[in-house]
């Protein structure tokens, strides 16, 4: 797990050696993601190139895996972020042809692959999380690649008339002719999700690679300030992989594929567990991370390390059911519970740890557990990747029985019903409803439903952190993003395979796995999902629904699974999700962080919001009428970013 970096200049007139210090700059910009080793390489034939790494040694921890590294040819040269977990398989292969090797480390294995097979059909046979930067120096084309899922970022743009990559935002700001200019497109998808959806970033002229993509750029082709993500090409493209999946379905009993998708989840989890360093995982005790941990603890010969963090607020400490599952399997267990002090202590550091505006309030507890984590092992597994792939979310369960009931009320009659439910402020139905808590949120999110047309409208509003970030939003419009995208969609799902598809298409890739990859790498720590394996996509969009959402329930098949190592009794339970009370927050502990940082003065000379909507959201939530949490993080995640890195 590492950190890379890369640089083209064009008709520079910088010297080699000034290039070489500005690729220096741009690894030393992310030490968090290599504390290891730090390397550079500028082709000797075509000095306007370089390459940077910084090294997290997981695999070959001797200097045999440093890297940039050649190819045994020396016409490819290569940084790496990531791990290729079938690597061992294709090693053996390539021995079977007469290639011998130096070192133990994936890296090697790679190259030599691209040697042996070009990098076409080395592509489609690895399976890992992975951002590569590939030189060759014979074409003097420059390849971009991200593995399928999209657990491992990776950013390119413009500094000038420099070509610059990066794992990270900040490693593209560290060259001296990067512009922070910000791009109001953007801002308003931000500010609508809370993330930002690929190829899309924060900044004018740079650009996100999405999963499955790559990019090849012959660089004597190339245009200073052009628009790269044109030439975004997908060597795995979900739509694609759905419709062919579709077209064959799985057509054994239910015994069998629960014994199929067994043996995969088994197979899947025993490659992560590969590795020199120390490894661990995350447990929660929800569905996703029990099953993995289950099946590392029946793959291991000793006790699993498992990490467990709980809070001190009731209604969001899940630490004691993680607890009963480890000690039912028999795990070496940690669990620390924090305060919402220590919780609040994180909240200065995001805007370093998610150098680009990100609003999933979840990640103070991500980066906590990491950190946990991190003071015993290198690597962590996880559980991410199970609500997507199998229908886990409450939106996937009961969003299309309510949809059914009230999508055959006439429109106008639903307009009406909707005026009448949001007109009534969130504390007044709450005050109504005592013995419900948060019912007026509710009601208002039934009004938001009933105003949409058809499913997809539906399922934007609830994926949405405020649908009216268009009045937030001073400027801009809409750009395509891959929800919206007609060239990437699948005809003939039902509403939750439909947002299933979605959820994996964005929300996994944008949020969640940006989520985990910027906490895990802030402490140094490998976060490894076998769930995210592009062998379980493509089987379980085989299946039919019913084995993913049953009786009103997710994961149908998943729970068939831990069944068989855990008592039904100790996980089945309603989904909390790694929360924080973010509401209590801004009305507490966090109201003296929050009200500088939304001054309307200040927002009205920055530009970039409406201040007096912002204020009118802020004085809502504060007076109790709205439970604005979530809206009010978005903005201030984003005012936060904006004094950190708005400007040099």
């Amino acid at each position: 797990m590492c950190g890379i970096a890369g640089l083209y200049a064009l008709g520079a007139s910088s010297s080699p050696s000034d290039l070489r210090t500005v690729a220096k700059a741009m690894t030393d910009a992310m030490p968090h993601r290599g504390p290891d080793d730090d390397g550079h390489w500028q082709d000797p034939d075509h000095p306007a190139l370089v390459l940077g790494q910084r090294r997290l040694a997981i695999l070959d921890l001797s200097p045999l895996g440093h890297q940039p590294m050649p190819s045994p040819s020396g016409r490819y040269w290569c940084v790496y972020n990531g791990e290729i977990y079938n690597y061992l398989a294709i090693e053996a292969e390539l021995k079977k042809l007469g290639h011998q090797f130096k070192g133990r480390s994936d890296t090697e294995v790679f190259l030599t692959a691209v040697d042996q097979w070009g990098l076409n059909q080395t592509c489609q046979k690895i399976i890992g999380m992975y951002a590569f930067l590939i030189w060759d120096r014979k074409t003097r084309t420059l390849h971009l690649m991200r593995d399928r899922l999209g657990k491992k970022p990776l950013y390119f743009g413009w500094a000038g008339k420099t070509l610059v990559m990066g794992s990270e935002l900040k490693v593209l700001m560290a060259h001296p002719d990067f512009v922070r200019d910000i791009n109001p497109d953007a801002l308003r998808v931000y500010m609508k999700y809370g993330f930002m959806q690929a190829p899309h970033c924060i900044f004018r002229q740079v650009w996100t690679l999405p999963p499955g993509a790559r990019m090849s750029l012959p660089v004597q082709s190339l245009v200073a300030g052009e628009d790269l993500s044109q030439k975004i090409e997908f060597y795995w493209d979900l739509p694609k992989i759905i419709e062919t999946a579709r077209a064959h379905p799985n057509l054994r009993s239910e015994e069998e594929i629960v014994e199929e998708f067994d043996a995969l989840l088994r197979q899947c989890v025993r490659e992560r567990m590969i590795a020199d360093v120390p490894l661990g995982a995350f447990l929660s005790g929800g569905i996703d991370s029990s099953t993995v941990v289950a099946l590392m603890q029946q793959l291991s010969d000793r006790p699993v390390k498992t990490y467990a963090i709980g809070f001190e607020e009731e209604p969001f400490n899940e630490a004691p059911f993680a607890k009963e599952i480890a000690r039912h399997l028999g795990t070496d267990h940690h669990e620390m519970i924090v305060s919402g002090q220590d919780a609040l202590n994180v909240v200065p550091k995001l805007p370093d740890i998610y150098d680009e505006p990100f609003a999933d309030s979840s990640q103070i507890p991500t980066y906590l557990v990491s950190k946990f984590a991190r003071e015993s092992v290198t690597v962590a597994l996880s559980g991410d990747g199970g609500d997507e792939m199998l229908g886990g979310y409450r939106r996937h369960m009961i969003v299309p029985g309510i949809w059914a009931k009230i999508r055959w009320l006439p429109y106008p009659l639903r307009i009406g019903v909707a005026s009448l439910l949001s007109g009534v402020p969130q504390d007044k139905w709450d005050s109504l409803f005592s013995s419900h808590p948060s019912q007026g949120l509710r009601f208002h999110r039934l009004a938001g439903m009933l105003r949409k047309k058809d499913c997809f409208g539906v399922y934007d509003y609830l994926l949405s952190m405020q649908p009216d970030y268009d009045l937030i939003v001073s400027g801009g419009r809409d750009p395509l993003t891959p929800l919206y995208d007609p060239r990437r969609d699948v005809r003939g799902l039902g509403f939750a395979e439909q947002m299933m598809f979605k959820d994996t298409m964005s929300y996994l890739p944008d949020d969640i796995l940006v989520k985990v990859d910027r906490a895990s790498m802030a402490v140094s720590l490998e976060a490894r999902a076998p769930l995210l394996d592009m062998r379980i996509a493509e089987y379980v969009w085989t299946l039919p629904h019913d084995l993913k959402i049953r009786d009103g329930k997710g994961k149908w098949l998943l729970r068939q699974v831990l069944s068989k190592y855990v008592p039904q009794s100790l996980y089945d339970r309603p989904k909390k999700g790694f929360s924080v009370p973010m509401d209590s927050w801004l009305r507490g502990g966090l109201r003296d962080w929050a009200e500088p940082l939304l001054s309307t003065k200040k927002i009205k000379e920055q530009g970039y919001l409406n201040d007096q909507y912002v204020h009118k959201i802020w004085e809502g939530h504060q007076s109790g009428r709205a439970q604005a949490g979530p809206s009010l993080w978005a903005i201030l995640m984003f005012q936060a970013w904006l004094e950190r890195w708005g400007r040099k």
